[in-house]
């Protein structure tokens, strides 16, 4: 049984917690068909070609339930992740979106960065991210971060997909579960010979704006979501 306190403990100093075998497989494979099924039919890109070539970010997202897609709705409502997301935020906190995040084969996964700006401690997301697909080396796109970083501000500027000293590389296999900070910096490997999916269940605590995540902070910009601007270049 897992202790749920001593994964809050563990999130809050090292700004991350990875739990296997979280999710049932069957409902992954579920999950996953869904999918699929739905990139098969749509796989543009919705960021414009100079954004993606700035940030090194070759991701394209799904927001499935705000479409009325309701496949999902049993990994967001399982208890356990519910109590988890508790523990770690505090009674009051509330669900943003789901997103799905899709990756072709031979892209370059994610440069480093920050989901939302680290000025205010308190004004923070969490990324729930449920993993459908074993990612390994193989395979490539797996996950770089920095432990404890989302207690030290700003990612430092410089190379968008350089090593940044003391990461960890974490291997996410199928049913697995990572709760992120949206302060810690991290990254996804380019991806090699399959595709690469995540599925995020983005909440956030009691009093935090819902678009904490509009700004997003790389090491060579600061880029605005709801307008699609640069709003600050970063050397």
């Amino acid at each position: 049984m897992m202790d749920f306190k001593e994964l809050s403990k563990f999130f809050h100093k090292n700004g991350y917690v990875y739990i296997k075998d979280f999710f049932n497989p069957n409902l992954m494979d579920e999950c996953h068909d869904e999918i699929t099924t739905h990139f098969k039919k749509d796989s543009t890109y919705k960021h414009d070609v100079s954004f993606i070539e700035k940030s090194k970010t070759d991701v394209i997202p799904w927001f499935p339930q705000i479409e009325g897609n309701n496949k999902f709705d049993d990994l967001e409502m399982d208890k356990r992740l519910c109590d988890l997301t508790e523990e770690i935020l505090g009674p009051r906190w509330r669900s943003l979106y789901c997103m799905v995040m899709f990756s072709n084969v031979s892209s370059n996964g994610q440069a480093w960065h920050q989901d939302c700006s680290p000025d205010n401690k308190k004004n923070f997301n969490l990324n729930r991210l449920v993993y459908t697909m074993d990612i390994d080396a193989s395979t490539g796109g797996e996950i770089s971060l920095i432990p404890g970083s989302h207690k030290k501000g700003l990612i430092p500027a410089g190379s968008a997909t350089e090593q940044i000293h003391d990461d960890i590389k974490i291997k996410p296999t199928k049913g697995s579960l990572l709760m992120l900070h949206g302060h810690t910096w991290h990254r996804v490997h380019p991806i090699f010979n399959k595709i690469r999916v995540s599925t995020n269940f983005r909440c956030v605590p009691e009093n935090t704006p819902d678009n904490v995540t509009d700004v997003a902070i790389y090491r060579n910009m600061l880029f605005r979501f709801s307008d699609g601007k640069i709003i600050a270049e970063r050397n």
